[in-house]
């Protein structure tokens, strides 16, 4: 029982996997306990491992246990295995992970004695933490190259693709004619541009099954050998990014072939800061407790492939096991890159990744990147990629809407103020200012110099440490303050509900008293920010030239890089803030909507500001992106709207991928699923369970999760109700011996959460959007879909904007069977799935039906026929079809 077993834990060190969220089970705080996911760490680092006892013994190459006394064993199997393979690699490995694994013992680390045993150090003297843990002395330097000339315009042919399919399948593969002819249709986009503007611009809609990342990359790897110049393919998921990867194994089946013709490219906030981690290691005589996890970081960041530490080869769950500050909180998140000024500016894993992707064959990105550095004039340093492959088209539109907005909110503008004046007042924080960025680079430059200091000085006027309390008790501070006190008292004032425990928002006109005031004065105040900041960047770009024949690379490098930061900062995000303030005094121009909001978590406060977006974000994204490459595929096995009629879908397809404002038509394209969806799936609409009655809801997701036996995904519209769904039932699915995982529950993150939801057959996992796409699970760890309610989208200003410019219903429909195809489409991932798709919804209307496969048919039916029929239908014992 939970109560026994946190008393054993409270009395004694235990053999345990993942004690951070053993200890969050049973109710008790922090545990010292022997935690087989940290020696796994250490031993193993930067290997992948799911945080399970199943997981830790299919990665070490033991049996994997069936039983939950087995899975107690397997950790005693695993250690023994971990530590005899630390002991027979001893000789392999260098000094450093000796060093390592004496500092982290002498900080208290259960596994300190076992792990110096092993290596035959027990007798030696402890090492410096700081000489220990300095890994970034121990990594190669990259090394600067000429530039690779521009991009070839030779053409790929359908039978040439076809033929490098094939091959890449292998012989012995089953014939699949629709990835064939996938394939052969893509193609279009990696002919020559005839005209300047006008992309071969490719909607491609492949069924699930029909293997379309295989068959885009037979064409995308055939045009970057011949044109010697990258196609990006581009993901909206973590998930999909590194399966991707996973498939250019069958390209490059040679590992370091594939490192120098592969890169994997997310933005700089994703990878570990070597300055970071430097400044941690040197806090650690003032913070001992941290040492064991900057050990472990040690280990990982002198293992990694590339430093990605959000879906690469880091381990996810370290984060949980060891702190976000001390994992995670090492990535530079605000922004604070000092480039060549850092003295690990050439061994950095971020700079590394950009000189790798300019002579790399295919760059796996997002499009969030994508899109930012595309509106920003180029990716990194003013490359601008001329092929484009976007999978999981549709989320180009959100991609787009969010890459594209605007925010002058508390927090972005104190983050700004961070970034500028760095951490005032507090000496061990690790952020740094834009005077340390740039003061050596303006020296002697009076005008530079003056430029730079307006800029700080004016900074004055942005939102300090503690200002959402000041804004709450009405005291602000500075000119923004004032204006997002005043922001916040006409939401609270206009708000239909202002007591409600989640965001506030209303329309920015007709102003309340005191807004058009405080729009004007903070106008002023950025008026007084980007025009110094716009002086320092053009002194620095003066002196790139002045001093063209001078500069070293690293000082021109870091000059460059400093031009970006400021252009950035002043021309496109100050002034869009200015545009945004000017409008409070006029009309919002008709291509945007703009409204306030007060952000609110768990009932409390925690930002407030103005939203600026596009109505049709596709119309930026097509200026910034699409019209500046020769070939473009947008791809997705839901693309089309799902009417039934033809030309209606296709136009919704290219209205949402931006087609409709290129010059020259999209090529269209459509290939089939080859799957048996009406055999090998039931829809299911239960009438009788009253989606606004939580306990109902609940029994109804209890006793279909039994039904299925596991395997049991459900998606929730709002995070509040999968909570209180999660809470009534995870005691109940625990005694039937069914894993119940949880996202905004479990603080695992969601590609850990499906990577153990995938392993474990029998388990079941609840969350919302993000969730339901970064699913991809064949076989039987999913058979069942469960769906709160109709996922109408949510009524707020925005959405009101887009339903009048793009046609009510329609609009609404379009989006509600959008995300009904694509939470269908994770049931069959393999012809031989089967699996049922269930609504808790009576009010679901019938036209929404078309969101379905044709054939299949959506029975209304009651709660308890439909557990029965899901019982029947997925039960192997009872003949069901469930593999």
């Amino acid at each position: 029982g939970h109560r026994a077993a946190a008393g054993v834990l409270e009395e004694q060190p235990c053999y345990l996997c993942h004690g951070a969220a053993t200890a969050r089970r049973l109710g008790i705080g922090p545990v010292r306990a022997f935690d087989l996911l940290e020696l796994f760490a250490f031993v193993r680092p930067a290997r992948f491992c799911l945080p399970t006892p199943r997981g830790l013994a299919s990665a070490l190459g033991l049996p994997v246990p069936e039983t939950a006394t087995g899975e107690a064993e397997a950790l005693l199997a695993a250690a023994r295995r971990l530590l005899s393979d630390l002991a027979e690699g001893a000789h392999l490995l260098d000094r450093s992970a000796v060093d390592t694994a004496w500092a982290m013992a002498a900080a208290g680390w259960p596994w300190g004695t076992a792990v110096l045993s092993a290596l035959g150090s027990a007798g030696e003297e402890s090492a410096a933490v700081h000489r220990a843990f300095a890994v970034w002395e121990r990594l190669p330097v990259w090394q600067e190259s000429a530039p690779a000339g521009q991009p070839g315009n030779r053409p790929v042919d359908a039978a040439e693709t076809r033929a490098r399919l094939a091959s890449l399948l292998g012989e012995g593969s089953e014939a699949r004619p629709q990835q064939a002819d996938y394939a052969s249709a893509v193609t279009a986009a990696f002919q020559p541009r005839e005209r300047e503007g006008e992309p071969h611009f490719v909607v491609a809609e492949a069924g699930t099954g029909v293997g379309k990342t295989l068959g885009y990359i037979a064409a995308a790897s055939l045009w970057a050998e011949r044109n010697e110049a990258p196609v990006w393919i581009s993901t909206y998921t973590r998930n999909l990014q590194h399966q991707i990867d996973t498939e250019l194994d069958r390209l490059f089946p040679d590992e370091l072939e594939k490192r120098q013709k592969v890169v994997i490219r997310k933005g700089r906030e994703n990878y570990l800061c070597l300055l970071n981690l430097e400044e941690a290691v040197r806090a650690v005589g003032m913070r001992p407790q941290d040492t064991v996890a900057l050990g472990l970081m040690a280990r990982w960041a002198a293992a990694t492939r590339d430093g990605d530490m959000t879906g690469g080869d880091f381990p996810a769950w370290l984060a949980d096991l060891v702190g976000y500050g001390r994992t995670r909180g090492l990535t530079d998140r605000r922004g604070e890159c000092i480039y060549a000024a850092c003295p690990h500016y050439q061994k950095c894993f971020i700079e590394r990744g950009v000189r790798r992707a300019r002579r790399a064959e295919i760059v796996v990105a997002n499009h969030a990147l994508v899109m930012v550095q595309a509106a920003l004039g180029g990716i990194d340093d003013g490359y601008l990629p001329t092929r484009h492959v976007f999978d999981e088209g549709h989320h180009l539109f959100d991609a787009a809407d969010s890459a594209f907005s605007g925010l002058l909110s508390g927090a972005e503008a104190s983050d700004l103020r961070r970034w500028l004046l760095g951490a005032e007042g507090r000496s061990r924080s690790r952020a740094r200012g834009l005077r340390r960025r740039v003061e050596e680079l303006v020296e002697g430059d009076e005008a530079g110099i003056e430029a730079l200091h307006k800029a700080l000085r004016a900074a004055a006027a942005l939102p300090g440490e503690g200002w959402m309390s000041r804004v709450v008790d009405g005291q602000p501070h500075g000119a923004a303050e004032d204006f997002l006190a005043a922001v916040r008292g006409q939401v609270l004032a206009r708000a239909a509900s202002p007591d409600g425990p989640y965001g506030l928002e209303c329309e920015v006109h007709p102003v309340v008293e005191g807004v058009p005031e405080a729009a004007r004065a903070l106008g002023l105040a950025l008026d007084r920010l980007i025009e110094p900041l716009t002086a320092l960047r053009r002194r620095l770009e003066r002196r790139l030239d002045d001093e063209a024949d001078e500069l070293d690379t690293a000082t021109r490098v870091r000059i460059e890089g400093a031009c970006r930061m400021l252009y950035r900062r002043a021309d496109v995000q100050l002034r869009g803030w200015r545009a945004m303030v000017d409008a409070l005094g006029s009309e919002t121009p008709e291509q945007y909507v703009d409204w306030f909001a007060v952000d609110r978590m768990e009932g409390r406060e925690v930002d407030v500001g103005m939203h600026r977006h596009w109505i049709d974000p596709t119309q930026p994204f097509v200026a910034a992106v699409a019209s500046q490459a020769h070939g473009v595929v947008v791809t997705s096995a839901t693309l089309r709207d799902g009417t039934g009629e033809p030309e209606r879908d296709w136009a919704a397809a290219e209205a949402r991928t931006g087609a409709v404002h290129l010059a020259a038509p999209a090529i269209r394209a459509a290939v089939p699923s080859p799957f048996d969806y009406p055999a090998r799936t039931r829809v299911f609409v239960v009438t009788d369970v009253r989606k606004d009655r939580l306990d109902l809801v609940a029994s109804a997701y209890r006793e279909l999760f039994r039904a299925s036996g596991g395997g049991a995904l459900g998606l929730f519209t709002a995070i509040a109700r999968l909570r209180a769904v999660h809470e009534r039932i995870a005691g109940p699915l625990d005694q039937a011996g069914l894993m119940l995982l949880a996202q905004h529950v479990d603080r695992l993150d969601i590609s850990t959460l499906i990577e153990i939801f995938r392993a474990e057959p029998d388990s079941c996992l609840l969350g919302t959007d993000a969730v339901r796409d970064g699913v991809d699970v064949p076989g039987r760890a999913l058979r069942l879909i469960v769906f709160d309610r109709v996922p109408w989208p949510r009524p707020d200003i925005l959405h009101k904007a887009r339903r009048k410019a793009f046609g009510a219903r329609t609009w609404d429909d379009m989006i509600t069977r959008l995300r009904l195809r694509q939470a269908y489409g994770r049931l069959l991932r393999r012809a031989d799935d089967a699996g049922v798709f269930v609504l808790l919804d009576p009010m679901m209307p019938s036209r929404l039906a078309t969101a379905f496969p044709e054939g299949v048919e959506v029975r209304r039916v009651g709660l308890s026929e439909a557990v029965a029929e899901t019982r029947a239908f997925l039960s192997p014992a009872c003949g069901g079809m469930s593999p």
